[in-house]
């Protein structure tokens, strides 16, 4: 059926987008971009309901490029119908934003400018993020060096917009990605005061996995009749479909890091991301399945934004397959390949569920979601079986030896909690004489560069530890002292005194 399937070109996208998606290997469209392409690209507004994950990045990243008129381009290029020489040519000498998308966090931000790149490899526009947590002057160079997208957060938005460095007047498209989180996080009137500050005569489009109240009021309110297009029905959206396998287990608080353990050692089990409510268990779970011998980094708002990114990118690139994240922080990890999702600590409602697990089964794959619920959050994850229409009304109570876990899981049998040594440093006995060796060579030549820094070469070392072997000989040494300390050697009658042989033993050593 692939064959049947309609490529870009054919949905009307312009021939450079096309070149370009296909110069990454991009050649046919997800359903969701299928849906909305059409739609899109003749200007009509949008709200489109996706998970994450499902490729609508380029279902509203296409439409918007291709009403861009890039720095040595003409009108030809754009389907804006509504372009005109004189418009045109105003944008190309100010280089103002033409286009403009608004998502919750800074994560998201970088992925999606990276996605609008890699369509627009073959054409001639500039791509900027806005996020907070970095320099404001290199953001303000770069705008006023003109910009044709932005793509940014709503708070450093509205700093730049309210310095007069940001200006939106220009703007023809605008984008708000990831609505219900931007709401969860208090964002919205940041976004309204940011659509009050663009055109009136615009497209608007919108993107949501879920459609709360709030949502669908921003929509009514700033939107022009706009068609609303869903990926998915219900069913697929509370991700009870074949990409993903989820399993619900009630656990004991004090047993669930037992559990992670063993669950991480699963067989085909590949990056994983656990999730948990507060940064404090974030940081904790992370230390200890370090501990355990795992490769693991905790991701959190209290991280600054270079440890965020350096956890992020550690992930991405294999250094660590394991990333304990709170909720917020989490938002736009767009990682395909991740195969396990868990829930350490249980949701606090059914939407936060639906982003959770979505982060695995993305674009194709397959993936398993685990939700370990204590026993005191039962009535909460009751309210969220029944709110997506899942099968988990009553988990089963499950512990870290329970057979029911390890069948389910794919664990193999006899597993335990933490990683045998052999699995990082080799055989036993071998690698614990090597430790203990690197740790004597580390304190011995600590102690050789400190002898050093006091004036020694290694000469002088070896002179140094030739002495200390001869004073090992206490008693002479002592008795040699107690002599020279009662009557000095240079007294003519020293060698008389009645001390035996020790003057003599004296001169032989001097």
């Amino acid at each position: 059926m692939a064959e049947t399937e309609p490529d870009f070109a054919e949905l009307g996208v312009a021939g450079p987008i096309v070149a370009s998606l296909a110069a990454a290997g991009i050649t046919h469209p997800f359903p969701i971009q299928a849906l909305t392409l059409p739609v899109a690209l003749s200007g009509a507004d949008i709200i489109g309901q996706a998970k994450t994950g499902t490729g609508k990045t380029l279902g509203f990243g296409i439409p918007l490029l291709q009403r861009v008129v890039g720095k040595t381009e003409d009108s030809s290029v754009t389907s804006d119908p509504e372009s005109t020489p004189d418009s045109v040519v105003d944008a190309k000498e100010q280089r103002l934003p033409q286009a403009l998308v608004v998502v919750p966090t800074r994560e998201l931000a970088k992925q999606v400018a990276a996605d609008l790149v890699t369509a627009s490899v073959q054409r001639d526009i500039d791509i900027m993020t806005i996020y907070g947590g970095m320099d404001f002057d290199p953001q303000i160079n770069r705008l006023k060096s003109g910009v044709d997208v932005v793509v940014g957060t709503p708070g450093r938005l509205l700093d730049l917009y309210g310095r007069k460095i940001l200006k939106l007047h220009r703007v023809r498209t605008v984008v708000l990605d990831e609505a219900d989180e931007m709401l969860d996080l208090g964002f919205l009137p940041d976004v309204e005061k940011i659509i009050n500050a663009v055109p009136a005569h615009r497209q608007t489009m919108l993107f949501s996995a879920t459609m709360p109240g709030a949502v669908i009021t921003l929509a009514r309110r700033y939107m022009s009749q706009p068609t609303h297009i869903r990926a998915q029905d219900h069913e697929d959206l509370s991700l009870t479909g074949k990409n993903t396998t989820q399993f619900v287990y009630r656990a004991h608080s004090m047993d669930k890091s037992e559990l992670v353990a063993r669950m991480l050692q699963a067989e085909g089990r590949g990056r994983t991301i656990i999730f948990t409510r507060t940064k404090r268990t974030a940081d904790k779970l992370a230390a200890e399945l370090e501990d355990r011998g795992f490769a693991v980094k905790a991701l959190h708002g209290d991280l600054g934004q270079s440890q965020r990114e350096k956890a992020l990118k550690s992930f991405r690139d294999g250094k660590v397959d394991v990333l304990v994240a709170t909720d917020v922080a989490a938002r736009g990890i767009d990682i395909d390949d991740v195969t396990h999702v868990v829930n350490y600590q249980c949701p606090e409602d059914e939407k936060t569920y639906v982003h959770r697990i979505g982060r695995t089964g993305r674009a194709g794959h397959s993936g398993v979601a685990v939700t370990l619920v204590d026993w005191d959050d039962m009535p909460r994850w009751r309210l969220i079986n029944k709110a997506l229409g899942l099968d988990f009304d009553e988990p089963a109570e499950t512990y870290s030896t329970s057979p029911h876990f390890f069948s389910d899981l794919g664990i193999p049998k006899g597993t335990k909690g933490r990683l045998p040594r052999q699995h990082s440093d080799g055989d036993d006995e071998k690698s614990t004489g090597e430790r203990k060796g690197r740790g004597s060579d580390r304190r011995g030549s600590g102690r050789g560069r400190s002898d050093s820094r006091r004036g020694g070469s290694s000469n002088r070392r070896d002179s140094s530890s030739e002495s200390g072997e001869e004073s090992r000989k206490p008693r002479r040494q002592r008795s040699r002292r107690r002599t020279r300390g009662g009557k000095p050697v240079n007294r003519p009658q020293g060698g008389q005194t009645g001390q035996g042989g020790h003057p003599s033993a004296d001169s032989s050593e001097d």
